[in-house]
């Protein structure tokens, strides 16, 4: 029912599939009150509304025509159709005239596209007895509302809501538990006197412990998120869909949304935006019409803003720039700022779904980018790397910066052991912001080369890279480091300066080409590639790597986008016999292995077990139970994915291993 077509961070752009039509996610859900409905939200861009049941149960004419007609009739409204299961009149009221099994059977009978079960909204910062007490009650509700969906053989989707207040604790409890049920989404409810009150900071870690532990397979909901200003954000953390009475409830106040805040038509002097509103009418205009036309106009702009916005952040999605939508919006409130640095505590997990290579450059917008996970990735994957006896730190030079930097390099201040250099064994790093250290081999490989950051260096940049340098140098007998280094940095970590023609960076190709390999596949994997009568072919136009051979037989090809490898037949087999299991590898059962055989894609249903490590594009072997080479290819998904989702590809196959 829900399918991933783009990744970046853990947002996605995926297709929930529903009986009256597909939808593409990230999507907004405008509220539709069953009573009125003032604006046609499918004109301006709804593929998906949401409504509440409860409210037509409570009306006699109204269920009586929605049981007869259809729910998708009375609103008037052909696309897929959410319900609410009256649990908000239960937060506002403290109770409802209807019970979970009643409103269960109700949805199905009007023929919702997507029902709800009657969960208890628990607001942020209660007792934790009352947390917990409601939470039983949600959970049980949870549990009743599928197996009676299961046992009446009902058609409609469910949705089981994640509570748990702001106990953390508590709302992973829920997701655990919930997904343990198999619905078909997860909203994450109460969410929204947290958002009223900018406790943004506090919806990150509310919505991150309840998605961490939700399946990656389904969508998650976060429920009353309708402003614009905290879309990109949400996304970044998972959220695929939004629901909002805001587009009228705002206009019905005179206010207009936007991706900065929301605006009082009362103080605009200038419209905020190009839609068709705002090009058509000016303030003066808008404030001498009749309430009623006011509000009709204003509630377009705002839902004008509202999928623009969407459609801004599926695109960057597409591209890789998620995060720098992400940090760019959220400097529009100290709230939002404080939110995006509190969600860098949770990029240890957000790094499991990120690619490693992105159509857009990493740009450095600010000290938040340092904890971005292609950092954070970038550092680890040094801490693996084999050192040498001796390192030399260079300033940075045009990228790449390998084909920039010869000849003799200049003065150097020395730390450690003060012994004579040797080339053979020192490794030659970059200094630069955001990565820290680059080594020179490795330079091309994405993102290290496809990245910008401003020439003023800020303050926090300067002191995290000091940080990083004085703790990675200790893995060194000797460290040279360049004398423009330290008059920017004021580095202590020195014993005398040195100038010596000896210190030479020569280039070497097979070096290269086996380091790239070791940083992509694992330490071993350069080795295990290239043996034998190793031959380089590089592209006339820009001596870029583009083929590398033994002899005659192709090993790998070097992608021109961002110089990772993309394996051969032969280079598939190499790898395979000398990197231990099940690093890179991709386990399908039985069924599937004569199709991977003959070259045909994996299908994510098919896999029993792959390397914990794997990320959306990564180059991938394709094996059996027994670990026989099957075939190899490109995985669609990370790997928590591939374990979690039941339909779709996983994995692209280039090349099956049948002769």
């Amino acid at each position: 029912m829900f399918e991933i077509k783009a990744k970046d961070m853990r947002g996605r752009v995926g297709v929930l599939k529903t009986k009256h039509g597909n939808v593409k996610t990230p999507a907004l859900m405008p509220v539709i009150h069953p009573r009125k409905q003032t604006v046609d939200v499918k004109k301006y861009g709804a593929d998906i509304v949401i409504t509440n049941a409860y409210l037509i149960y409570k009306d006699e004419n109204l269920a009586k025509k929605a049981i007869d007609e259809g729910l998708h009739k009375l609103i008037n409204f052909d696309g897929p159709i959410m319900t609410d299961s009256g649990s908000f009149q239960l937060s506002v009221y403290g109770d409802v005239d209807i019970t979970n099994k009643q409103v269960i059977d109700f949805q199905e009978k009007i023929k919702t596209d997507i029902g709800t079960s009657l969960d208890i909204p628990t607001a942020p910062f209660v007792d934790r007895k009352k947390a917990e007490d409601d939470l039983k009650i949600t959970i049980n509700r949870a549990r009743e509302a599928v197996d009676y969906k299961n046992s009446q053989n009902m058609e409609m989707m469910l949705n089981s809501v994640v509570q748990g207040s702001t106990f953390m604790d508590l709302r992973q409890k829920c997701a655990h538990e919930l997904s343990n049920l198999n619905a078909d989404l997860y909203p994450i409810g109460a969410v929204v006197p947290l958002m009223e009150s900018y406790h943004y900071k506090d919806l990150v870690d509310v919505v991150m412990n309840s998605i961490m532990y939700l399946p990656d397979n389904t969508a998650r909901h976060l429920m009353g998120a309708g402003h614009p200003m905290i879309f990109a954000l949400a996304v970044a953390m998972g959220c695929d869909l939004f629901d909002s009475a805001a587009y009228i409830l705002y206009a019905e106040d005179d206010r207009l949304l936007s991706t900065r805040g929301t605006y009082k038509l009362e103080n605009l002097q200038e419209m905020p935006c190009s839609c068709e509103v705002c090009s058509k009418y000016t303030p003066d205009d808008l404030r001498s019409m009749p309430k009623e036309k006011r509000t009709d106009l204003i509630a377009q702009h705002n839902l004008h803003v509202s999928f623009a916005e969407l459609r801004l952040i599926r695109q960057a999605i597409y591209e890789g720039s998620l995060m720098e939508l992400v940090e760019e919006r959220c400097r529009a409130h100290p709230a939002l700022l404080d939110a995006v640095r509190q969600l860098a505590k949770y990029n240890s997990d957000l790094e499991k779904y990120d690619p490693r290579s992105k159509k857009s450059a990493f740009f450095y917008t600010g000290p938040e980018s340092l904890k971005r996970p292609e950092v954070i990735r970038h550092h680890q994957k040094l801490l693996e790397m084999p050192k040498k006896r001796d390192l030399v730190i260079l300033p940075p030079s045009r990228k790449p910066y390998s084909k920039f930097i010869s000849g003799k390099l200049g003065e150097f201040y020395i730390y450690g052991s003060q012994q004579d250099i040797d080339l053979d064994n020192t490794d030659f790093m970059v200094l630069d912001i955001p990565f820290g250290l680059i080594p020179l081999e490795i330079d091309e490989v994405y993102p290290l080369s496809q990245n910008d950051s401003p020439k003023i260096k800020d303050i926090d940049s300067l002191e995290y890279i000091e940080s990083f340098l004085s703790d990675f140098i200790e893995n060194y007998q000797q460290v040279l480091i360049h004398l423009k280094i330290i008059n920017e940095l004021g580095i202590g970590l020195y014993n005398k300066c040195i100038s010596s023609d000896e210190i030479r960076y020569e280039k070497d190709d097979i070096k290269k080409i086996k380091a790239i390999a070791d940083y992509q596949f694992g330490v071993g994997a350069g080795d295990a590639l290239f043996n034998g009568n190793i031959k380089i072919e590089k592209s006339k136009k820009t001596g870029k790597i583009r083929h590398i051979y033994d002899g005659k037989v192709i090993i790998v090809n070097m992608r021109a986008s961002d110089s990772y490898l993309v394996l051969s037949k032969e280079g598939a087999k190499r790898l395979h016999n000398k990197m231990p299991y099940p690093l890179n590898r991709v386990v399908v059962n039985k069924d599937s292995q004569p199709f991977a055989l003959e070259g045909k894609s994996v299908f994510c249903k098919f896999v029993v077990d792959c390397d914990e490590n794997i990320r959306t594009r990564d180059e991938v072997l394709i094996v059996n139970e027994e670990d026989e080479l099957l075939a190899y290819g490109k995985s669609l998904l990370s790997a928590s994915e591939i374990n979690n989702f039941q339909t779709g590809q996983a994995i692209k196959t280039r090349k099956g291993m049948k002769k």
